[in-house]
């Protein structure tokens, strides 16, 4: 595979050109981007890694002049300090494969690689299938027309092939924990575990070892060194429910993670490198939680890099019909059970305090107290 690295700083470049041969890829590189532009006129490549800040011919516009030739195969991976990001991110709007922040140690880029290297050597048409069932699963699971789902979709398509963390805001039962889950099943981590961390049900004194582990005899009773939840997830995802739980103490080390990717043993003195996801949600306004104090602001902004915002079910209520039948799919499991037009429109006129949560709990009573049966219900037999 051949691969262009682009970047006006001399040092990084010349040694992630060093490391990329050594790990067998064929690499050239350009120190700015019309020289890159020059380059790619007289030579195919496979990959461009190209720096955002550039002076006269930026990342951005290198991105763009790259992928206005609709015929070149050419992947373009943004490398961007943390500050850039949501200039990174709209760089995948546009069609970049990937991003990473600065600093990175060089060998973080070989799965992206290999990914990209995986994904050129399969038939396009076997690709075209994947795509088309990933997508049908996608409309199927996160179910919704309305423009406010369509963004969600596609936001998460989007960050799926991505490994910086995300954070899901929303309103209790809006689905976050179904988007962290598909977020996980359309990525490359599919094959490896996902784990979700109900963050609020922890002690305080308990939230460091169920997150991190513990050795043996680090604290009275354990008696046998134990794996954290990060552990448990390595290779894959971890989801972060009620992150803003977390107590202040306990998250400095969550922030180490995310910034060194490394987790230090309760006891232990020697830190674990983990290959790990992460996915954080909160039904509360972060920001506003660290201007008060209760939530620390470095790791508010590490954990808000890229962002879904759920919308609430009473704003989509033309989404509520759609929602109705693939509920009532799953409740009733093949057994003849439907609601009648005044019914649904009752429910799409309902406000749903508790979102998509609520809808679900209404649909079973509605499906125990139906007896099986279709039968109209009024507003007061839901």
């Amino acid at each position: 595979m051949n691969i262009l690295v682009v970047d006006d700083e001399e040092i990084k470049r010349v040694s992630l050109v060093d490391d990329l041969v050594s790990a067998g890829f064929g690499t050239a590189s350009a120190s700015h981007g019309q020289e890159a532009i020059d380059m790619l006129t007289r030579e195919s490549f496979d990959v461009v890694i190209t720096d955002l800040r550039m002076s006269k011919i930026d990342g951005m516009e290198l991105l763009k002049r790259i992928k206005c030739n609709k015929e070149a195969q050419t992947e373009v991976i943004m490398m961007t300090a943390y500050g850039s990001i949501p200039v990174a991110v709209e760089a995948m709007k546009l069609g970049a494969y990937n991003f990473i922040t600065k600093p990175f140690r060089n060998e973080e880029l070989i799965p992206l690689l290999e990914r990209i290297r995986d994904k050129k050597q399969r038939p396009p048409e076997v690709l075209k299938m994947e795509e088309a069932s990933d997508l049908s699963r996608l409309e199927q699971t996160i179910v919704g027309n309305s423009s406010d789902m369509c963004e969600v979709r596609r936001l998460l398509q989007l960050y799926a092939r991505n490994d910086a963390t995300v954070l899901l805001t929303g309103e209790t039962g809006t689905g976050k924990d179904l988007v962290a889950r598909t977020i996980h099943d359309l990525s490359p981590r599919r094959s490896a575990a996902f784990v979700k961390v109900d963050c609020a049900t922890f002690p305080d004194h308990l939230m460091e070892s169920a997150l991190f582990g513990h050795t043996k005899g680090s604290f009275t009773g354990a008696d046998h060194q134990k794996d954290g939840k990060f552990d448990l997830a390595e290779g894959g995802t971890i989801y972060l429910d009620d992150v803003d739980d977390i107590p202040l103490d306990h998250q400095a080390k969550l922030l180490r993670v995310i910034e060194e990717k490394v987790i230090e043993r309760v006891g232990a003195v020697v830190p674990v490198r983990v290959n790990v996801r992460i996915i954080a949600a909160t039904k509360k306004q972060l920001l506003t939680e660290t201007q008060n104090g209760r939530f620390r602001s470095d790791l508010y902004y590490r954990l808000n890099v890229l962002r879904i915002s759920l919308p609430p079910l009473h704003t989509r209520p033309a989404d509520v019909p759609a929602l109705v039948d693939h509920l009532l799919k799953r409740i009733a499991q093949g057994q003849p059970f439907s609601l009648d037009k005044e019914a649904v429109q009752c429910l799409v006129s309902h406000q749903w305090p508790g979102n998509v949560r609520e809808l679900a709990h209404t649909l079973e009573r509605a499906f125990l107290l139906g007896n099986g049966h279709r039968r109209p219900c009024g507003q007061r037999s839901i």
